[in-house]
């Protein structure tokens, strides 16, 4: 693998300031994503596209999405639960959405009071609206590591989806482990079963509830994914999870990678320098390590 085929997509903006109870304003979140452009990250996960009356934070998705879509060299997306998110997203300018459906029974009970198989058949109705929209698309599974407990989501559930979106018009195929309920184990199992079923690019959305996200990122670098999420600082979690800690600090992501002879093309420091200014203005420490050490 060549050290600079390792492809980082920055999520705090949108997973990891929805988590947070102090309001963060606009401007701030543009400064932060501005921040995150100069850092050298090639995507950035900018907003989400749902009702604010659910998720406050993300009632400026609009007016992010205006300031950063046609930003040269960096691809900006919007995450979309509905058609109507999915409608938001397209008339807001961004070329690319991300979709995210369950993939855990109860999960889907807890999280938007629907069944897998009714997330399914929507998820496929969204793909297409946003294939005529002109959108790319990337489609992620949730808690595909399990919802409560380790292997509560069968992975023959995992495999059946992944067979299932397979021929449809993806730019890729997203796999998420929303509880921190994987190991490295874990991930070479899922990983070895959803390849054997799409030859959509995998991206691995990876929470550190459990303090294995970096073990589990090496792991799957191992078996030849080479596209990851990650939040500035770790920020971020679920509102609808309890307990759910953030993704993998973006900094201490950069580092182990380098550590171990890869590269993102991404500078740490500029990370930690935004990691620190979110975590002065949400007045507490954030999860990651390095932003402390590097900003």
């Amino acid at each position: 693998m060549e050290a600079s085929d390792i492809t980082l997509c920055e999520v705090g903006p949108r997973d990891g300031f929805q988590f947070e109870s102090v309001p963060i304003p606009t401007e701030t979140k543009r400064q932060a994503i501005q921040g995150m452009i100069e850092a050298g990250l090639p995507r950035i996960q900018i907003a989400s596209f749902v009702h604010p009356g659910r998720v406050p934070q993300m009632a400026d998705a609009e007016e992010i999405a205006e300031q950063f879509k046609d930003t040269e060299g960096v691809i900006c997306s919007g995450l979309a639960l509905n058609e109507r998110g999915v409608d938001r997203a397209s008339a807001s300018g961004l070329s690319h959405v991300d979709l995210s459906i369950a993939t855990n029974e109860q999960h889907g009970r807890d999280n938007a009071n629907m069944s897998v198989e009714e997330g399914v058949r929507r998820a496929s109705e969204m793909i297409s609206r946003a294939r005529e929209a002109g959108m790319a698309v990337q489609l992620g599974l949730q808690t595909v590591w399990g919802y409560r407990t380790p292997g509560d989501t069968d992975l023959e559930d995992i495999r059946r989806l992944a067979a299932h979106f397979a021929p449809m018009d993806l730019e890729s195929f997203s796999l998420a482990d929303s509880t921190g309920l994987a190991n490295p184990a874990s991930i070479r199992r899922v990983i070895q079963t959803v390849r054997a079923e799409t030859d959509h690019p995998i991206v691995l959305h990876l929470h550190d509830t459990r303090g294995l996200g970096i073990a589990n990122i090496l792991a799957a670098v191992e078996q030849g994914v080479t596209w990851f999420d990650t939040s500035l600082g770790g920020m971020g979690g679920c509102p609808f999870i309890p307990g759910a800690t953030g993704n993998v600090a973006t900094e201490d992501v950069i580092w182990a990678l380098e550590q171990s002879g890869y590269s993102t093309g991404v500078n740490a420091q500029a990370v930690a320098k935004v990691s620190r200014a979110i975590a002065d203005h949400v007045a507490h420490d954030l999860t990651g390590k390095l932003y402390t050490l590097l900003d």
